[in-house]
């Protein structure tokens, strides 16, 4: 089998940003997106994959220090977490060194797949990557209904307040957002949404042909 980095790169494709804040319901409408013939990539799985790199582990360790490794020797992401979410420097230091990572993968994924590529990333807004995409969809809901979400996941409070309020406001992406899918009802709703987008996707990329 073909790695993805050996795929062809001719392949007709459509690149869709899938973005939204904490609790308003990205992987739900990722799903979606799936049954309705799109294929998804998961940023958050990607990076999960790339700090089990040699070479990402050693920079991490050098910036971070040994007590980030597990006792086997690989890396807790949670202590990452700890560590960079407490210093935004180190945060920013992170980001540069997987971000142009994660889309790299991304356009090896969209060679080796073609038709409707999806990217599910949190931070396409706040880190100015929307022109990587044909166009972007933001998963909406208020700050209140995704909060009442976080909170039946276990989530804190102050974990939800702190984590949100990294995020660009949710007002703001809607007028950002090419397409807009609004989660705050009930499922039913929500898949309506999408598959009349993807229908719209699916006759677009079409004419890519």
């Amino acid at each position: 089998m073909a790695s993805l980095a050996e795929a062809p790169v001719n392949k007709p494709c459509l690149k869709i940003g899938l973005t939204g804040n904490l609790g308003t319901g990205k992987s739900t409408v990722a799903q979606l997106m799936e049954r309705y013939g799109a294929h998804v990539l998961d940023a958050d799985k990607v990076v999960h994959r790339l700090l089990e790199r040699e070479d990402i582990k050693e920079k991490l360790v050098r910036k971070l220090g040994k007590e980030i490794l597990t006792p086997e020797g690989k890396v807790d992401r949670k202590k990452v977490a700890q560590k960079v979410f407490a210093n935004r420097e180190l945060l920013k230091w992170l980001e540069n060194l997987l971000h142009p990572l994660v889309y790299e993968e991304y356009e090896k994924f969209c060679s080796a797949k073609g038709g409707i590529c999806v990217l599910e990333a949190s931070l396409i807004f706040e880190n100015r990557n929307q022109n990587r995409f044909h166009y972007t969809v933001l998963v909406y809901a208020p700050k209140e209904v995704a909060k009442e979400r976080a909170l039946k996941r276990g989530m804190s409070e102050d974990d939800f307040n702190r984590r949100w309020g990294r995020q660009m406001d949710i007002e703001q992406k809607r007028e950002l957002a090419d397409f807009v899918i609004d989660n705050s009802g009930s499922l039913e709703e929500t898949e309506k949404q999408v598959r009349e987008l993807m229908y719209r996707f699916h006759q677009e990329l079409k004419g890519f042909c």
